[in-house]
């Protein structure tokens, strides 16, 4: 998650509080994506952004989820994501996003 976007969520934080607060990542990669969503959880791995160090207990969701997929219209999700389901490996993104979501989320 590039320093612009970790800040928009930081300042997100500061004006909505983090309980009220979902993120929703649309990375093509696990590793990418679960890096992503380690950053808004745990805080920036790298170390390189502001929220380096930074804990804020995110909820977090991949647009490939079927939590996410099951609570939009069927027919704006295909138009829009359904091809992606073809090509991604979309077991190994939904793994790593739960993975992280479990142990790190602090809002349920």
């Amino acid at each position: 998650m590039d320093l612009e976007n970790q800040n928009r969520v930081k300042e997100a934080v500061d004006k909505y509080g983090a309980e009220n607060i979902i993120v929703l990542l649309g990375g093509g990669e696990a590793e990418t994506a679960g890096l992503a969503a380690e950053t808004v959880t745990a805080g920036d791995p790298t170390w390189a952004g502001p929220l380096a160090g930074v804990s804020l207990g995110l909820k977090v969701y991949h647009a490939l989820e079927p939590e996410f997929k099951e609570s939009v219209d069927a027919g704006v999700y295909d138009e829009q994501i359904g091809m992606m389901e073809m090509v991604l490996d979309v077991d190994a993104i939904t793994s790593e996003i739960k993975n992280i979501r479990d142990e790190y989320t602090q809002y349920k």
